[in-house]
């Protein structure tokens, strides 16, 4: 679940996506609140007059917090919609350890790993050539807002299933990012499985 939100440059409208989705939406308008569904599935609402609301602050995505969560589903269900929200608070950004590497069957460029983060291991596909099996990386999950906008969700990369991202310093728009491609080896004094940035 993300939070969008941009007073300035949008208006007085949250833009909360409950996943992504692709396809035919359809709009139901109750009062404030639009109720956007997919092929019958409920997958975000878009709420005006939001700073009446709720206690939205700041442009851009919006980091979720337990009060934000209640104050969208009051104005959710004050227009008349029966919707339960249901968060996930857990960092989107943390610390992996490659745990496995194998050639992509399909792909010479591509690499297939088993990525630790502590609560699950995943599988990525990646395709920096820097990667390696014993590497603590930094992973952004399925869920995970990149600062350039994109949301992060299973995809399918010619064939195989890949959850999550493998991040370089540019894609985190981290200081002084290498302008050379590949992705960003963090020291051991990183734990698998915390976040990457401060919650």
């Amino acid at each position: 679940m993300n939070l969008f939100y941009n007073k300035e440059s949008v208006g007085d409208v949250a833009f909360l996506q409950i996943e992504a989705s692709n396809g035919e939406f359809s709009y139901e308008v109750k009062g404030d609140v639009v109720e956007i569904t997919n092929d019958s599935k409920v997958v975000g609402y878009n709420i005006f007059k939001a700073s009446e609301k709720t206690t939205l602050e700041g442009n851009g995505h919006i980091k979720l917090t337990e009060t934000l969560v209640n104050e969208l589903q009051r104005a959710i269900q004050d227009a008349g919609f029966a919707f339960k929200l249901n968060a996930d608070f857990s960092p989107k950004f943390v610390v992996g350890y490659v745990e496995t590497k194998s050639k992509h069957p399909d792909a010479d460029k591509l690499s297939v790993l088993t990525v630790d983060v502590s609560t699950e291991k995943l599988q990525i596909v990646c395709g920096a050539a820097n990667i390696d099996i014993g590497q603590k990386v930094v992973v952004a999950k399925v869920g995970a807002v990149m600062p350039s906008g994109m949301v992060i969700k299973d995809a399918e990369l010619r064939g195989v299933a890949s959850s999550g991202m493998i991040c370089s310093m540019k894609e985190l728009d981290l200081p002084n990012a290498p302008q050379e491609k590949g992705i960003m080896v963090l020291s051991d004094e990183y734990t698998v499985g915390q976040a990457f940035f401060e919650e």
